[in-house]
């Protein structure tokens, strides 16, 4: 249970990492912004290749490494939670 609530500190770290990726994308062209946004996988090829930014490595690093840290977490999360639920109740005392 305590593992949701990290998966959502990573989800809030990638989501601020993707703004400034997006926002990048949006200042070079419009056409770049939206096949960023809209062109599944072409946000780690704008990143590694067009991405200019001071911090670049830190806010890829932060990026990939997060999205992998939430999908983990995620998981993990999901099926503690899930064997709670599924766990019989314990047999009443007489």
């Amino acid at each position: 249970m305590p593992l949701l609530p990290l998966a959502a500190l990573f989800g809030v770290i990638t989501f601020v990492c993707a703004l400034f990726l997006l926002v990048h994308a949006f200042r070079r062209s419009l056409g770049t912004g939206m096949m960023v946004l809209l062109v599944p996988f072409y946000l780690p090829v704008y990143a590694f290749s067009q991405f200019e930014h001071s911090r670049k490595n830190l806010i890829l690093a932060g990026f990939f490494g997060s999205t992998l840290l939430t999908a983990v977490f995620l998981g993990l999360g999901a099926h503690a939670l899930e064997q709670v639920m599924v766990r019989p109740p314990p047999p009443a005392p007489f």
